[in-house]
């Protein structure tokens, strides 16, 4: 693998080749926001990239390198420097893609919102005594040579723009002379044999997406069109033979949610075990969400812990449901109608009922606030206040979508007053949050294709590692996020490639 080769490069050349690589490039790193400083594994990452561009041997053309990190390990600045990189280079135009259209939107924050609290770059971005302006862009005719033009779009739209005749089409022929840098976002779903089992259809249309992409990419006669792909789930593993052999020349970095945790930028992940009925376990978790704020209260930290609440039906089957509950089947829609109730008739009796529960952290919580002097009377009025339904936020529904996003992409504000995430698969992908602490997941069934975790298992992983992103430097701090699950004997079946070993997915959860 070409990511193992520059990993042996290392051991010749100087254990800190590529990172001083990438502190060479002083216009680039100084035209980044300050705010986020480039950690070390990013001046790896960063370092190769140049390395590969400019000095090695083996470079092939036209540029077709993936980039292997871990959930919330930052790789939208790696994309920033890479924009940066290609315009010193004579690059005007990009374009950015992924599968889901929410994450376009938190992208075109990062890189043209400069208000954006996770705006990527610097105020004024200079290169050559020359300030670039980043703008975005419906195609690349008429476009200003001096800034960097990118046009934002999903896979399905860039199939779509380039395939059928519509407005502002876009043709391969129009790449023939134009120099064009393709970033790829959550690149596991360009192809499809990458997410396991699906369906007929939406593996043919992945074969279409990826076949538009490679086309774009070849369009340029002189092969000096680049993709650039970012995952955090390649499955680079000896059980995918074909992802191996697909991107044995390709993958340049990895840096596993492992190394992320070891590396102290991630949050401890636990589990918690309750056997309780479904609503007392929902409520269980708000306790403990409220006990994460009250702690950082007497500490005098800022913190605002959220909750989400995993479903894995946005709709009621066709089927219906059963009069009797179905712990493999949980409608968002209905789990919440069920949480508002249970909060607005919240009484010290349902908190008392509480105490009785044999949990070492929920026993904790509740000494702590007597602790504090906080009575089940003053808790109640709390998590009134503190889970009402205009602080909960739906994300399954396309209403009001725009609107979502905003607070979704703010929940670390200070104004953001959200503490409660309703969901089934809206978020899985392309969502950043610090101050997500707990996940919940509601159903009990478990995704397994041919011994292998299946796709819903992966972007289970994949969610735990949004929730995993510390909020502090220093992880060691009193935070962990906790994934609430039943029954602790299914931890050593899917320990190992999926997740950290310390995360477990069994087939009976907190809500079954």
């Amino acid at each position: 693998m070409l990511y193992e080769k520059f990993n042996n490069h290392k051991d010749f050349a100087g254990a800190d080749v590529f990172k001083n690589k990438a502190t060479e490039k002083t216009d680039i790193l100084k035209n980044l926001n300050p705010a986020f400083s480039v950690r070390e594994y990013q001046k790896e990452a960063l370092g190769r990239f140049y390395y590969y561009v400019e000095e090695y041997h083996q470079k092939q053309k036209p540029i077709h390198l993936m980039f292997n990190m871990a959930t919330g390990s930052g790789k939208t600045l790696i994309m920033a420097a890479n924009l940066l990189y290609f315009y010193q280079k004579g690059y005007r135009n990009f374009i950015f893609f992924t599968r889901l259209g929410n994450i376009i939107q938190k992208t075109k924050a990062n890189f043209l919102d400069s208000n954006s609290k996770k705006y990527l770059f610097a105020d004024k971005i200079t290169l050559g005594g020359q300030e670039i302006k980043i703008k975005e862009v419906n195609n690349f005719e008429g476009v200003n040579d001096d800034d960097i033009n990118i046009i934002f779009s999903t896979t399905a739209l860039l199939h779509s723009r380039f395939n059928f005749a519509r407005e502002n089409i876009l043709t391969y022929e129009d790449f023939a002379d134009k120099k064009i840098v393709l970033i790829a976002d959550e690149a596991h779903n360009l192809s499809a044999e990458t997410n396991g089992k699906i369906s007929k259809t939406e593996a043919e249309d992945r074969r279409n997406w990826e076949n538009t992409v490679m086309r774009i990419l070849n369009a340029n006669s002189q092969k000096d069109n680049v993709l650039l792909e970012f995952t955090a789930t390649a499955r680079l593993e000896q059980e995918y033979p074909e992802i191996l052999e697909k991107y044995k020349d390709k993958a340049i970095y990895r840096y596993d949610l492992k190394e992320y945790r070891l590396d102290g930028f991630s949050k401890d992940v636990r589990t918690l075990q309750i056997n309780a009925p479904i609503m007392e376990r929902a409520l269980s978790a708000v306790i403990i969400s409220q006990y994460r704020r009250k702690v950082a209260e007497k500490h005098k930290i800022a913190l605002k812990p959220v909750v989400m609440f995993k479903a894995n039906r946005v709709s009621i089957p066709k089927e219906g449901i059963s009069k009797e509950h179905n712990p493999q089947i949980v409608v968002s829609s209905i789990f919440k109608e069920l949480f508002h109730k249970l909060i607005s008739e919240l009484g010290e009796k349902h908190l008392k009922q509480q105490t009785a529960i044999n949990d070492p952290t929920l026993q904790k919580a509740f000494q702590f606030f007597k602790s504090q002097k906080i009575s089940l009377a003053d808790l109640v009025l709390e998590i009134k206040s503190d889970f009402a339904p205009e602080k909960c936020l739906t994300v399954d529904e396309d209403k009001d979508l725009e609107q979502k996003q905003i607070l979704l992409n703010s929940l670390e504000d200070q104004s953001n007053e959200i503490r409660a995430i309703f969901a089934t698969e809206k978020l899985n992908e392309g969502w950043d949050v610090l101050n997500l602490f707990d996940i919940v997941r509601l159903y009990n069934s478990r995704s397994i294709v041919s011994n292998k975790p299946g796709p819903a298992t992966v972007q289970e992983a994949q969610l735990i590692g949004r929730g995993a992103r510390s909020i502090f430097k220093n992880w060691k701090v009193f935070w962990f996020v906790r994934v609430l699950c039943r029954r602790a004997q299914y931890k050593k079946r899917l320990r190992s490639k999926v997740i950290l070993k310390t995360v477990i997915f069994g087939r009976k959860v907190i809500f079954s």
